[in-house]
């Protein structure tokens, strides 16, 4: 019996309609930006596995860190021992992350860290005695994870709307994306302030904070919005006292081109939440960070100002130690440099698609993350799909939009090549 049959017997894989999924496909190995099946055939990994694969698969580097690693200590509970892979890496991140953001709490996925955000914020203003502040303000078509909390202050309904009865209300803000030679964004942006004055003028008092992708939501669609209007939305909010936490989940470890979205900014957030890309791609690992302001007020002679959180993992040295050599190899102008020539490749690219595919529209480019729409498809995208794997490249679309999210190793000569093949099979349908 084929692998595949055996995992159909025994195996749910994720968001899937496992009655009309094409077989799954057996990956045996995989090497630098492309994964391979057992037949030896190789894919593209132009979404770099769901994001995580920031230096692509199997880096050596990162790989003998956690091997050298194991041979010292695997796992340690977390709650009163430390050990120094923790603190090496939160020190290492501190040299990328502004003084404020100076408290790591770890947690082992994007929306638990997410879930540690919000419930940190709430839990905040209680200390406080602000029991009224229990609300919190996020964008329509975010997306922030699949736990409840995280599922309640997103906006993706098509993932969540089976949950909606059992998720806390929110406020939720229109988001203006925006696209290349859109002529009504200015129009979007004033419509989205004036819902958020709205919220504040009538709930100031009972809010809590704001969650956002800074500059570009990810599952939503890939939609990004200007860096004007983030500023604009939270210098609102600040001067209403109300906490700020990021989302940098997919933004994080220079997707948008920087260290981090809020970079580009000139903000810094309350809360700053970070995963994926953060190993890469070798461990689950995420950190929900934070100020000394924010943890000083869980400080005190009763345990119920602590926060009650943790997981059985918090802090594996293991993921810790592939972290610090994944910030490593970021770091490194080599990596830069080819962070800022995909940018460029994207462009090339995406000029190219316009030239020759007309069913794309609405371009959009922010760092190594490139996106487009694709016209009258209608209910073919899981062909699309198909097709693609037929042509050696992994691409997962989002609705109607296809985006290249790939590894930093990634060649100008393969970004070339998937550029082709996007434009020969949406011309071919």
């Amino acid at each position: 019996m084929t692998l595949s049959r055996r995992d159909k017997q025994i195996i749910w894989h994720p968001f899937t309609q496992e009655k009309t999924a094409l077989d799954v496909i057996n990956i045996k190995r995989a090497s630098g930006a492309y994964v391979y099946d057992e037949n030896d055939k190789g894919y593209l990994d132009l979404i770099s596995s769901w994001w995580v694969n920031i230096h692509g698969h199997t880096h050596p580097e990162i790989a003998r860190s956690i091997y050298e690693q194991a041979l010292t200590l695997e796992h340690v509970i977390f709650a009163g021992f430390t050990h120094e892979p923790a603190v090496n890496l939160c020190e290492d991140l501190q040299t990328i992350l502004p003084v404020k953001l100076s408290r790591f709490f770890f947690s082992d996925n994007g929306s638990t860290a997410v879930e540690v955000a919000i419930k940190m914020a709430y839990q905040y203003w209680r200390n406080l005695g602000h029991r009224e502040r229990t609300t919190f303000l996020s964008f329509e078509g975010g997306y922030h994870g699949d736990t409840f909390g995280a599922m309640s202050i997103g906006g993706t309904s098509r993932f969540h709307d089976q949950f909606k009865d059992l998720c806390f209300k929110i406020l939720s803000i229109p988001y203006p994306s925006t696209w290349d030679d859109d002529d009504e964004i200015e129009a979007k942006e004033v419509n989205a302030i004036k819902v958020l004055q709205e919220f504040l003028d009538e709930y100031q008092s009972n809010i809590a904070a704001i969650i956002l992708e800074p500059l570009i939501q990810g599952a939503g669609g890939m939609r990004v919005c200007r860096a004007e209007f983030i500023k604009k939305v939270v210098n609102l909010v600040h001067k209403k006292d109300i906490l700020v936490i990021f989302d940098e989940i997919m933004t994080g470890f220079c997707r948008t081109g920087t260290y981090f979205a809020f970079h580009q900014l000139d903000i810094v957030p309350d809360f700053l939440c970070i995963a994926k890309g953060l190993t890469g791609g070798f461990l689950p690992l995420a950190l929900t960070i934070t100020s000394n302001d924010v943890y000083e007020t869980f400080l005190g002679d009763d345990f119920k100002r602590a926060f009650a959180h943790g997981h059985s993992y918090t802090a594996n040295p293991l993921a810790c130690s592939a972290a610090i050599a994944s910030l490593g190899l970021l770091k490194r102008q080599e990596c830069q440099d080819a962070i800022t020539n995909i940018n460029q490749m994207h462009k090339e690219g995406i000029k190219f698609l316009k030239s020759i595919c007309y069913r794309v529209e609405r371009f959009r480019i922010i760092g190594t993350i490139a996106a487009f729409d694709v016209k009258y498809l209608n209910n073919l995208m899981p062909l699309v799909k198909e097709r693609f794997l037929e042509e050696g490249i992994l691409l997962r679309p989002l609705a109607n939009t296809i985006y290249l999210l790939p590894p930093y190793c990634v060649s100008q000569e393969e970004i070339e090549l998937a550029y082709n093949k996007i434009a020969r099979v949406l011309n071919s349908l």
